[in-house]
């Protein structure tokens, strides 16, 4: 039996006192694309970085390449062999994609100088490997997504890696990047580099990936070959639930009872577009909350955006009261809100005061010949503050100061200071003590009694259950079924979820 190239044994650790990882494992083979799987705070992010040296253990052994282990910084984790390409791509987009590749480890000639020379030929014979033949002098901001994702493996081939971490390399790309990247890969492997892949979409493990390890709550639970197993029994994994139990769960109680009897704001019917999104058809009425549920890389947040305009579609129709929406500008004049799901990159604007933050999407209402009604903007801003319990020193602080729970509740005021007829709140509660948890919660309940409608977007399967009074089930970026409260278990909820699309199970 060969050693792996990674074993990781009996990881522990805890942040405040609050374990993050318990006695985790993993263990990857020479020249073996492995998989990671597992739900939000499952640990998979606090195992990588572990192993990157960007977290130290506080228990446990770590052997890489045959010897025991202590990276105590990513740099080292680089001259170990070890290089991580992550979603959001660590790259210089205004600098030519040679010094992309060699940055931090330019050639040198003998006289001192960067070798430009040697290097630009370095990079072309890499990028040569994976069927990509490009100006390597070029900026690399000039190249689509797919070419600069393809340049982050450059860099970590250039390192002679012998561990490539892909943290959901195919988040961003269509397709028909999503093959050359798989090229990539297989050429990668065939060469005995190992691969750690990161991802949410299960169908690329059963394309890509020889084994996948399995984590639930910090812990390892499961490690299975490819071959042996199915996507039943990794989200069955994944959830805490026996196959047999999804399988069986709920099956004759989803049967539509709820009250569809508002007027009807939005309509989406068949809408796809070139981020995953397959096939989307749901309505929102006037006063309803509509959840959207599905495992991580179902099609949630590409739906969102899709609806809000921000990706337009390549097939289907999304219209708010008959009206196409077909960029976030219209999307806004049709009084649609859409609360991002990570309000640290998409939402807040750290520098910017609260005022300023709550008062983005309003400032056209605001303004006139350039000029912003500032005494009309801070009686807004004041009214908000009140009404949504915002605790700040007063409302020029800076946004980045205040409390994540604070932060999110002056993202939802910035879209309910727009008077909307329908909000999209993707994670509204993600990342917020339980206290801000309720005081969201109940102002989104306050806001749908009023008349607002609501497309609310959770993984925690109960706020969907409480809130929602009719919830859109996704798999692959399709909608799949709907379950309509009151009457919807967790049980139920489950089922509708890893239950094979209706095309499946005739086949």
């Amino acid at each position: 039996m060969t050693t792996p190239l990674l074993r990781m044994t009996g990881i522990s650790k805890a942040f405040n006192g609050v374990p993050a990882l318990a006695r985790a494992e993993l263990a990857v083979d020479r020249g073996e694309v492995h998989a990671i799987v597992g739900q939000n705070g499952a640990g998979k992010s606090t195992l990588i970085k572990i192993l990157t040296g960007v977290y130290q253990r506080d228990e446990g052994e770590i052997a890489f390449d045959g010897a025991p282990s202590t990276i105590a910084s990513p740099r080292e984790a680089q001259e170990r062999g070890v290089s991580t390409i992550y979603q959001e791509l660590n790259l210089v987009p205004l600098r030519s994609v040679t010094e992309n590749v060699v940055l931090g480890y330019e050639p040198r000639t003998r006289w001192g100088t960067i070798d430009w020379r040697g290097a630009h030929r370095r990079t072309g014979e890499i990028l040569s490997r994976f069927g990509v033949d490009i100006d390597v002098k070029a900026p690399l901001a000039t190249y689509p997504t797919a070419i600069q994702q393809l340049v982050a493996i450059a860099r970590a081939v250039s390192l002679n890696a012998k561990l490539v971490i892909m943290d959901e390399p195919t988040s961003s790309l269509d397709e028909r990047e999503v093959e050359v990247l798989f090229g990539v890969i297989r050429e990668l492997k065939n060469s005995g580099t190992s691969i750690l892949y990161v991802s949410h979409f299960l169908d690329e493990l059963f394309e890509i990936c020889d084994r996948v390890t399995i984590m639930r709550d910090g812990r390892t639970v499961g490690v299975a070959n490819i071959a042996e197993t199915t996507k039943l029994d990794l989200i069955a994994a994944m959830l805490g639930r026996s196959a047999a139990e999804i399988q069986t769960a709920g099956m004759t109680e989803l049967a539509a009872t709820g009250d569809r009897s508002g007027e009807l704001l939005l309509e989406a019917e068949g809408v796809a577009t070139n981020r995953r999104l397959r096939n989307l058809s749901l309505k929102v009425r006037r006063g309803e909350i509509v959840g959207l549920a599905g495992l991580l890389g179902s099609g949630r947040t590409e739906a969102a955006r899709a609806i809000f305009g921000c990706d337009k579609p390549t097939a289907g129709r999304v219209a708010m009261k008959g009206t196409a929406i077909d960029c976030p500008r219209t999307a806004i004049s049709r009084g649609i809100g859409y609360l991002t799901e990570d309000r640290k990159a998409e939402g807040i604007v750290p520098e910017l005061s609260v005022r300023e933050n709550m008062t983005l999407a309003l400032l056209p209402q605001l303004s006139r010949m350039g000029l912003v009604d500032k005494a009309r903007e801070r009686e807004i801003v004041e009214r908000f503050i009140r009404s949504l319990g915002i605790k700040a020193a007063h409302m020029d602080q800076k946004v980045s100061e205040l409390s994540g729970g604070n932060q999110q509740k002056v993202l939802l005021g910035r879209w309910l200071a727009i008077q909307p007829a329908l909000l999209i709140l993707d994670e509204p509660t993600r990342g917020v003590d339980v206290g801000a948890k309720l005081e969201i919660q109940a102002i989104i309940r306050r806001y749908v009694d009023e008349g607002c409608g609501v497309i609310l977007i959770s993984s925690e399967f109960q706020e969907l259950i409480e809130g929602a009074d009719e919830i859109v089930v996704l798999q692959e970026g399709e909608s799949v079924r709907t379950v309509s409260n009151p009457g919807v278990t967790e049980d139920m909820l489950v089922h509708a979820i890893a239950q094979p699309k209706a095309k499946e199970v005739d086949a």
